[in-house]
């Protein structure tokens, strides 16, 4: 996996707009709101990303990972060598946490993203 591959999945979901945030951080987003963000400068690549609450434990202590940093009080995760998940586990997981920030967004803006 690389960041290219994060972007091919991240595009294929409704709605979703990608940014430079912090001057190194690539931002995936849905509605404003963040799904998936990879640290574009950083050797290995890294990603964090939103999970279900009740995986957010087990996952966090899965090998190169851990609770991301500001957020992991909102279920996000790190993944510290993206290279270190199956492609198909990144289907997965962006899917999933495109779906939890979908599904919080307000009923406007969810109706506007169709």
């Amino acid at each position: 996996m690389n960041i290219e591959d994060i972007q091919t999945i991240c595009r294929q979901f409704s709605g979703v707009t990608e940014d430079i945030k912090w001057g190194h951080d690539l931002c995936f987003s849905v509605g404003g709101k963040m799904f998936c963000v990879v640290g574009v400068d950083e050797v290995p690549t890294s990603a964090s990303f939103k999970v279900l609450d009740e995986e957010f434990d087990e996952i966090s202590e899965w090998p190169y990972f851990k609770p991301a940093p500001y957020v992991a009080k909102h279920k996000w995760v790190l993944c510290e060598d993206i290279s270190k998940m199956k492609k198909t586990d990144w289907k997965k997981y962006m899917k999933q946490s495109y779906e939890l920030v979908r599904e919080k967004l307000p009923a406007k803006i969810k109706k506007q993203l169709g």
